[in-house]
């Protein structure tokens, strides 16, 4: 193995070990020693690669932004592309490790004075694009303030998210998420064109990582693809 791949196999293994240990006591309950520990590395790697448990911190925080990949070539990105993206997320929490530890070191963050905003404004940002995107073509009513929007879309899913780990672990997180887009959507969205957009999420963010060198498979039977009854807004 060359010496830069090795590198890389490192510090993959520094961050997974992190993960793991922020996940489970947070960032001020872990040491640098628990995290050598659960990478199963030297200390002099893990300074290697990252200066400090700060540094590490940040790191495991941007993770949660690698679910952006698969939607960043999307032409048209829009309200179902909102929808999506936090079902994605909610997928990510419940078999992603480094997503839930980023996730509760944000969230741990946020009740700290000097707290980091810089994970929320990143999402507000990502997701008023997109309404403002789906405003111009007529799917999102004109009366939305976009930027109010996107800061409750925020605001509201962490919260929700949060109180799905309490009760369930959030095992019920994608349900929660699109009761959500049940009771939203029609808030935004003009009734002539709700029939477009499936609070339960696109099939394909469902659908099961492929094995490497192999097709993809069919989408799983995760979403039941629900759409805003027309009555409801008659």
């Amino acid at each position: 193995m060359a010496r830069q791949e090795r590198a890389e196999v490192t510090r993959e293994a520094i961050l997974d070990g992190a993960a793991r240990a922020f996940d489970v006591a947070g960032f001020r309950g872990t040491s640098l020693s628990d995290i050598v520990k659960e990478a199963g590395v030297t200390k002099g790697a893990l300074y290697f690669h990252f200066a400090s448990k700060e540094a590490l911190r940040e790191a495991i925080v941007a993770e949660q932004f690698a679910v952006w990949s698969p939607f960043q070539n999307v032409e048209r990105p829009g309200v179902q592309t909102v929808i999506d993206l936090l079902h994605s997320m909610a997928k990510s929490l419940q078999e992603n490790e480094r997503v839930r530890a980023g996730i509760r070191l944000v969230v741990e963050q946020s009740t700290l004075s000097g707290a980091n905003p810089t994970p929320y404004i990143t999402w507000i940002d990502l997701f008023r694009n997109c309404l403002a995107q789906a405003q111009g073509r007529g799917d999102v009513k004109p009366e939305v303030d976009v930027d109010s929007v996107a800061k409750f879309i925020v605001g509201c899913w962490t919260g929700l998210q949060l109180t799905s780990e309490v009760l369930t672990g959030r095992q019920d997180l994608t349900k929660r998420t699109s009761d959500m887009w049940m009771l939203l959507l029609p808030a935004l969205v003009p009734p002539r064109r709700l029939q477009r957009f499936l609070a339960d999420g696109s099939p394909e963010v469902f659908a099961p990582d492929p094995p490497a060198g192999s097709a993809a498979s069919g989408p799983a039977s995760a979403g039941t693809g629900r759409r805003i009854p027309q009555a409801v807004t008659s």
